[in-house]
């Protein structure tokens, strides 16, 4: 469900002011969103350990918990303030059942002055090919996964976040733009050229295109 700024942050105030149905309100118009996000980041190997929808409750604890800091400086849009601080629980969530065992910090991007996961080519070719259910099916997705992860590999790691931001987590022009940091003309102009590099790139693998 979209809505206006101004109605995410009446939501936000009322809430600090303990309306909790507010607060409810907030997180049902954007938990479709969020949830999107933790699958797309959340650690393969956590992947049946770790319920998205876990991450989300405590997520919302954390959001109710941080309300009167947001309150007091809406630095962020109301949206994305709510993505970072699932995005932080998923680290939480990385630390605790990973310890030492976590991806090193080269490969985590740093957002709002602290730390997300980042999408890994091995998630985005996931989400890219779907669900193949037979056994047949599933041959051919692990060889098409193995594919599509060399050719995301070969790309700007900019264009792959890009990519993660417009594409699957379905974040708006805007807000991919503030979230990287590149106004909204570079975000969408890489965006278009994200698409069409990664579309060039799959017609040089024999048949992709066809068998996807």
């Amino acid at each position: 469900m979209t809505s206006e700024p101004g109605e995410n942050e009446a939501l936000l105030r009322r809430a600090a002011a303990g309306d909790e149905a507010a607060l409810a309100e907030f997180w049902q118009r954007h938990r479709k969103r969020l949830r999107q996000m933790v699958r797309l980041l959340l650690d393969r190997r956590l992947q049946g350990r770790v319920d998205p929808s876990d991450v989300l409750q405590e997520a919302y604890i954390d959001l109710a918990k941080r309300l009167p800091e947001y309150a007091r400086q809406f630095a962020f849009t109301p949206y994305l303030w709510s993505r970072l601080v699932t995005g932080q629980r998923l680290v939480e969530i990385h630390r605790r059942h990973l310890g030492t065992a976590m991806r090193d910090a080269g490969r985590e991007v740093s957002l709002y002055r602290g730390a997300l996961p980042q999408a890994s080519s091995a998630s985005l070719a996931g989400q890219l090919l779907g669900r193949f259910t037979t056994p047949s099916q599933a041959a051919i997705r692990a060889e098409r996964q193995v594919q599509l992860q060399a050719v995301l590999n070969g790309m700007e790691p900019m264009d792959r976040e890009i990519l993660a931001l417009r594409h699957f987590e379905d974040l708006f022009n805007g807000e991919a733009a503030e979230v990287l940091g590149l106004s909204k003309t570079a975000v969408n102009n890489r965006y278009i050229r994200a698409l069409g590099r990664l579309r060039d790139l799959l017609e040089r693998v024999p048949g992709f295109l066809d068998k996807v």
